[in-house]
C-alpha cells in the first residue's frame, strides 16, 4: 500500500535538498506564501499525513504541541546515530519486514507503530509484527523517546549495513522521494546506489551519536 501523500514532485524537491542542492525557484511557505530557503521545516498534517514546507516565522508558532490543537506539528531536527542498537538477525526477522531498508513511525491516530518501506513506487507499509516491535522497545529503551508521527527509527542493512538513526519524519520522505527519482530497470541501477551511499554518509555527518539506552535529546 503507498501511503505517502505526497506528490511526485515535491518528493524531488525534498530529495534535491537532502543532496544539499541549490534552493528551488519561487518555492514557498505553504501557510504564509513567504519565500523560503532550500533548507526549511516542515509541518505534518496529522489528518492528512502530508507534510507543509513552513518558514521560519511560521515553524516558531508552531513549535508546541498544542499548537493548531495537534492538527499541524512541526518536525524536529533531532538526528541520533545509534550504534549499539539491539537488533540481530533473530530479531529483524521477527519484525517480518521484506526489505533492508525501512522506518518505523508512531501513528497517533492508530495508537500503533506502522512501518514502512521506500521503493520505485513510494512508501509502503509492511505489516509489522507489533509484539516483536514491543520486545525492540523494551531492549532500546531510547526508542521510547521517538515523538509520535514526526519522528521515525530508520534502519538500513542493505548490503550488510547496520545503520539505525532516529530521524525526523521529512528525512524518510527524502529518502522515498530519492529513490523514486533514481531508480532504474529492475535492481535500480548504479546511480540509485550511489545516492543511497552518499544520503546515509550525510546522514551520519549530522546525526549525533547517541546510545540504546540514551535518549540524547
Amino acid at each position: 500500500m503507498t501511503v505517502t501523500p505526497l506528490s511526485g514532485s515535491r518528493l524531488r524537491r525534498m530529495a534535491r535538498r537532502s543532496a544539499a542542492a541549490p534552493a528551488a525557484a519561487g518555492e514557498r511557505c505553504d501557510l504564509c506564501g513567504t519565500p523560503i530557503e532550500a533548507r526549511h521545516r516542515h509541518l505534518l498534517d496529522v489528518g492528512e499525513r502530508e507534510l507543509r514546507c513552513t518558514c521560519r516565522a511560521c515553524a516558531l508558532l508552531f513549535d508546541r504541541a498544542a499548537a493548531a490543537q495537534g492538527t499541524l506539528r512541526l518536525v524536529g531536527d533531532r538526528r541520533l546515530a545509534i550504534a549499539d542498537l539491539a537488533l540481530d538477525d533473530a530479531a529483524w526477522e521477527e519484525l517480518r519486514v521484506p526489505v533492508d531498508i525501512v522506518f518505523f513511525v508512531d501513528d497517533s491516530r492508530e495508537g500503533r507503530v506502522r512501518a514502512y518501506y521506500p521503493s520505485p513506487m513510494g512508501a509502503t507499509e509492511s505489516l509489522l509484527g507489533l509484539g516483536a516491535w514491543s520486545d525492540l522497545v523494551a531492549a532500546n529503551p531510547v526508542l521510547g523517546s521517538l515523538d509520535p508521527d514526526v519522528e521515525a527509527l530508520l534502519v538500513n542493512r542493505v548490503r550488510g549495513a547496520r545503520g539505525h538513526w532516529i530521524v525526523p519524519i521529512d528525512e524518510c520522505h527524502a529518502l522515498v522521494g530519492l529513490i523514486r527519482m533514481h531508480w532504474r530497470g529492475f535492481t535500480g541501477g548504479r546511480e540509485v546506489w550511489e545516492e543511497l551511499g552518499r544520503f546515509f554518509a550525510e546522514l551520519d555527518r549530522r546525526a549525533r551519536p547517541a546510545g540504546r539506552t540514551t535518549e540524547g535529546r
